[in-house]
Parts: structure tokens; sequence; C-alpha cells
């Protein structure tokens, strides 16, 4: 028996904003930024009954110590949802949060679920070093030169991207500049507000007579733009992963903390509740490329996306493309010929932090955001590169 293939639709997302690593959420559990954002998520969706959601569905790039154990499954009982919603995570690296988003689409558009929660949790700060707790690389990778470049880290796999694609480091810091300055513009604008669902940091601290004081603080802004970024104080910055190299701290993506979550429905559940739904999910790819050149997978992953979803690249008006590093970003842009006014146009991850498997939910807020302002936006994309050499992208649907 064949399944007639359904639409899935997102409606509503959220996420919280993104911290530096050791930043605003230095002492915050992955779990509990993740607990946060599905029950905002669940809120928004008026008359919903949580024991309506089939999963729930949680990328994360490093599934261990705080952020272990299912953390999905820890994160939706923490937010009070009921005992009989399952949770499940998954892991795709940088991709593992709109991987999640792709999952839950899948699931409703073959007919399996009427209402899945897609997310990401990802905290940088908790993590001991950001390749994890235990780095075990199976020895036969350096046996073989072809797969040496799985042990590559990220930061060399740029300088590979940046010397095959003839990539400048004067470019690579105009294009961190321009991050900056979008990004920091749209937070002046108030444009990240919608997408934002606050969070409050509780500090408890030594008071007088032996009390214990509780110290409040609201988190609603992204923590990472630098409003005074220059391109005299990038050009000071040495290179970090190859001595004569052209990739530096300053146009890398930053280690953040955060958060993000999409609630998707079938057409019956939103008849069902009379909810209003943002977009409709189109299509999603992924694509392998070397390791040692994991930047470039997004001029892989972006075609298939658009060719599976029947989308000419000229009618999608937004592009959120994870900046991981201004290398590979332009090196994509320039591959695909992206115009470069659609791609990120209120920053990237190099300004506004790449909290890992939390990145492509994240980004999916962001996106659901502009298309909600904007009714001119018909299609947009979420893209990235995937270590160990992926590139993953994602279509939505204005509706």
């Amino acid at each position: 028996m064949t399944r007639q293939v359904q639409d899935a639709y997102i409606v509503a997302a959220t996420r919280t904003p993104v911290g530096r690593r050791n930043g605003m959420f230095a002492h915050v559990r992955p779990d509990d930024l993740l607990a946060h954002v599905l029950s905002a998520v669940v809120g928004k969706v008026r008359g919903l009954d949580a024991h309506e959601i089939a999963d729930v569905i949680v990328g994360c790039a490093m599934p261990e110590a705080e952020q272990g154990m299912n953390v999905a499954r820890i994160g939706l009982l923490l937010a009070g949802l009921p005992d009989n919603v399952p949770g499940i995570t998954i892991n795709r690296f940088c991709a593992s949060g709109l991987q999640a988003v792709a999952d839950a689409a899948a699931r409703i558009r073959l007919g399996e679920a009427d209402v899945i929660i897609a997310a990401g949790t990802e905290s940088m700060s908790v993590m001991p070093q950001i390749m994890g707790n235990k780095v075990s690389l199976n020895p036969a990778i350096f046996a073989n030169r072809d797969n040496v470049g799985i042990a590559f880290g990220m930061g060399l796999t740029a300088e590979k991207v940046a010397q095959q694609w003839k990539v400048s480091r004067e470019d690579q810091d105009l294009f961190a500049l321009h991050s900056n300055q979008r990004a920091s513009a749209a937070i002046a604008g108030g444009h990240f507000r919608a997408e934002i669902t606050p969070y409050t940091v509780r500090t408890h601290l030594p008071g007088d007579g032996g009390a214990v004081r509780v110290v409040e603080r609201v988190c609603d802004t992204d923590e990472g733009p630098r409003p005074d970024a220059s391109l005299d104080a990038l050009a000071k910055l040495k290179p970090v992963f190859a001595a004569r190299g052209s990739v530096t701290a300053g146009n890398s993506s930053q280690m953040s903390d955060g958060a993000g979550a999409v609630l998707l429905m079938s057409d019956a559940a939103l008849k069902r509740y009379g909810a209003t739904p943002i977009a409709r999910f189109v299509s999603y790819s992924v694509a392998g490329v070397p390791p040692q050149i994991m930047g470039i997978g997004p001029v892989e992953a972006i075609p298939r996306a658009l060719a599976a979803g029947g989308v000419s690249l000229a009618d999608v008006g937004w592009i959120e493309l994870n900046e991981a590093f201004a290398a590979q970003s332009l090196a994509v842009i320039r591959e695909l010929g992206l115009d470069p006014a659609r791609v990120n146009p209120f920053g990237g991850a190099i300004a506004l932090g790449h909290p890992l498997g939390a990145t492509g939910a994240i980004r999916t807020a962001t996106v659901m955001s502009a298309m909600q302002r904007d009714p001119k936006l018909r299609y947009a994309m979420v893209t990235m590169c995937v270590g160990t050499g992926m590139g993953a992208a994602g279509v939505f649907e204005r509706v």
C-alpha cells in the first residue's frame, strides 16, 4: 500500500538569544535551554493538546555530558510536556537542528504524524572542549590518505577552501565586518524580538547573615555581534589554524550557547486547531564532499534541495547560509552565484554565533520571522556546511 504525500507546515518557531561561550549562559544547562524553547513553542498555538504531539526530535552535535542521555526526552519532560510524548536526539553535526526539522516534516508528509516539534540545543560552554569530553578517532583514518581529512580541525578545512577557491584574507575580513554590521543593525531595529523567547538567568550569591541572594538577569538579545567591529581591528588578528593562513577568530563563527524549536503540523491538525501556518516545508537535501573541504558542502546540497522542491534559485528571497567561516561562505556564494544581498540579511554566525546542533532550528526561526514580516518573501532557505564533509539545505514557502 502506498501512502499519499501530504504537506507539512510550520505553525510556530522560537529560539533563545544566542550567548557567547562562557557568556550569559555559561552556567545554564543545555537541557534547560531546550525545555525553555519547547514550552514556549507549544504555548504559541492556542488550544494545542500537548498529548497529541507525536514526537520531539532534537538536534545536538555533541550529545554527551550535560546534553547527553537523549537530551530530547529529558528536555521535553523538564518542559512539562505529557509523559506520553516521546523524544529522540539526532546528530548530523552542524546540520542537526535543520535535520530535525526535515525529519519532522518527513513523518508528517508520510502521514505518520499530525503534530511534531523539531528543535536543537547546544552549549559550548559546558563542553570541556569543542570536540567533546573524549576524542577517540579511529586509527584507520590515518592509514589512508583519503581519510585523513576526517581528522582535520574545522579551521584547517576553511584554510583548504580559502586556498582552493582563492578567497583572500581581505575579502574574509570584509565579509566578517558586514556580518557584524548587519547583525548589529538588526538588533538595533528590533528585528529579532519576535523570534526570541527571553531566558531569565538566576544566579545565587552569598548575602548578609549567611542568606542566599538571588540575582536575576533577563537575556533577550544575542550576545555575539560587535557593533564596533572594524577592518583595522580584524586585520590585526593573527591566523589561528595555519601559520601563513588567513582564517582568524574574527572571520570565523563564534562558539556559542542556545536552543531553538519549531512546531510542525499536517493540514488535518491545522484545521483541528484552527492554526494559521507560517510556511510550508518544501524540500531538504544533504550531500557529501571531501572532508578536508567540508565548508563547500552547500554547493552540492543547495541545487539538490531546489530541484527536489521544483524551486528556482532566483525565487529564493532569503538565504540563511551558516557562516562557519568567511572563507567557506564566500566560496559557496561565488560558486553558486548567490545574491549577497539575499544571504544573511541580518548577519550570520560570525556575528550571531553558532551553537552547533541548535543552529539549524535557530535560523529556521529567523526565516519564519522574516516571512511573517514580509508578505513579498515567498521562498527562503536554511543551509550550512557540516563536519566530516557534508552540506545540508532546506527550502520553505510562505503561505
